[in-house]
């Protein structure tokens, strides 16, 4: 078959199967780490100007003190002017000529860019709170997936029971490969990444062609610290255009997260050919579960492509900045020289309304405050692999172990020992379930010691030996 790049790809040569002396994998903590140091107990300069945040993160800081993560540094620029302007009107009110106005202009307008700013914040966080359901919804999702080929799957007999385990961890890699893309594609960087490139090296792919054709795009240009500094103060121009890569690119990019999609599909339908996913509700599952991973992509890619008009953005910007302005003029004839501070104590509230508004609305880029994807596919990636940990060959041994303790708290005898007593003394200990549940909850477990665990003990003790 003809790959992506329209050349046909050469048969290489037969080699006897060797296992590598060190595995080539993906280090994640190569993403918080720098070459040839250990764990960082703080951020470094450079990543304290960029995101999103490690919630794993404590800080011991009070809330009102915190810098990282906070709205502040972009209100330095803003606010500074609007102090000059401030300071400005109430020295040539006082000493030149008076340019003070009744206030009552302060009630009209105030009103207005309250209610602007309201609608702004509610609809950026609508847009933050979709976006972290979406990626919530694919969790889920690869949560099930991941169950239908690790455990609903079967071996099929007339396959080499090695080669049905590494195809379906291959089919749950693709789940990993899958939220990695779309992390990717959200930030508008269309390529094939170190961190994914050994789960989709084998796929034939747009995105594989085009990043093989552009060298400089094997991994994501780290901005520069002045650059990012100056996007973390607010400074527009230094903003760079997040769709950048898109436009330089000079091979057909496709889309990523579709094409793996369309292999998981293959993997499904695989299973399903080869008798190994036989059970009709475990095939719904799978094929409801492909189709919640479809509605997660196209979900995010709405939340992303669709943001307030930019009309409402402007004149909301604009009705800001105006009132800020016009403040002053009204706060004299009440306050005279506090007018100057009172004006900066206003803006630093009202702008922080509006920019919070501003960073948030894209909830998948690199902000402070953006949604923390790279963890969210480092718990996708762990939650599969225990998963994929479980001992399907005799997966029902945890039920006749003599570890159950199928009627705890009533009984601690274990399974097999229940096993042997007749039929009427179970049902009889399981209608005292209620019963102990209820002084086990009363009296309170797990207190070692105390006299309320002593008489819930001796409780439990009655009752088994009086079933016996």
């Amino acid at each position: 078959m003809d790959d992506k790049s329209g050349n046909s790809p050469e048969t290489p040569p037969a080699s006897p199967p060797a296992s590598p002396p060190a595995p080539s994998v993906f280090d994640p903590a190569a993403r918080h780490h720098h070459a040839g140091s250990g764990p960082r107990a703080s951020l470094d300069l450079n990543d304290y100007f960029t995101g999103p945040r490690d919630m794993a993160r404590h800080s011991r800081w009070p809330l009102i003190l915190r810098l990282h993560g906070s709205i502040m540094p972009k209100l330095i620029l803003p606010v500074g002017l609007i102090s000059i302007w401030s300071a400005a009107i109430t020295i040539i009110s006082i000493n030149v000529h008076y340019l003070g106005v009744h206030s009552v202009l302060l009630t009209l307008t105030g009103f207005v860019v309250s209610l602007s700013l309201s609608f702004r914040c509610s609809t950026a966080y609508e847009r933050y709170s979709e976006g972290r359901k979406y990626w919530t919804g694919l969790v889920q999702a690869s949560h099930v997936l991941g169950r239908v080929f690790w455990i609903h799957a079967k071996d099929a007999p007339e396959i080499d029971p090695r080669e049905c385990l590494l195809l379906r961890l291959s089919s749950m890699n693709l789940l990993v490969a899958f939220a990695l893309s779309l992390k990717h594609g959200l930030r508008f960087e269309p390529y094939v990444y170190p961190e994914m490139a050994q789960l989709v090296a084998h796929l034939d792919t747009f995105a594989a062609s085009a990043t093989d054709a552009e060298e400089q795009a094997s991994s994501p240009r780290r901005r520069r610290f002045f650059r990012s500094v100056g996007e973390y103060i607010g400074l527009s121009f230094t903003a760079s255009n997040p769709r950048k890569a898109l436009k330089r690119a000079s091979r057909p990019l496709g889309h990523l997260p579709l094409e793996i999609l369309g292999h998981l599909a293959v993997a499904i339908d695989a299973l399903v050919a080869d008798q190994q996913l036989t059970v009709p509700a475990h095939q719904t599952l799978a094929y409801n579960a492909l189709q919640s991973l479809n509605d997660v992509m196209t979900g995010t890619e709405r939340v992303l492509c669709t943001p307030l008009p930019i009309a409402y953005t402007i004149a909301i910007s604009q009705a800001t900045y105006l009132y800020l302005a016009l403040l002053p003029f009204q706060l004299i004839p009440l306050l005279h020289w506090i007018a100057i501070p009172a004006t900066i104590a206003a803006s630093c509230i009202i702008l922080s309304l509006l920019f919070i508004g501003q960073e948030i609305e894209d909830p998948f880029g690199h902000d402070v405050n953006d949604l923390p994807l790279d963890s969210y596919c480092d718990q996708i990636a762990a939650d599969l692999d225990i998963i994929a940990s479980l001992d399907t060959r005799n997966a029902r041994a945890f039920l006749t172990s003599r570890r159950n303790l199928p009627l705890y708290p009533v009984s601690t005898a274990p399974y097999d020992v229940w096993l042997q007593r007749d039929e009427e003394k179970l049902r009889s200990a399981i209608r005292q379930k209620p019963v102990a549940r209820f002084e086990w909850t009363r009296w309170g477990a797990g207190k070692v010691g105390s006299v309320s665990a002593s008489s819930s003990f001796a409780t439990q003790k009655d009752v088994e030996q009086g079933l016996k």
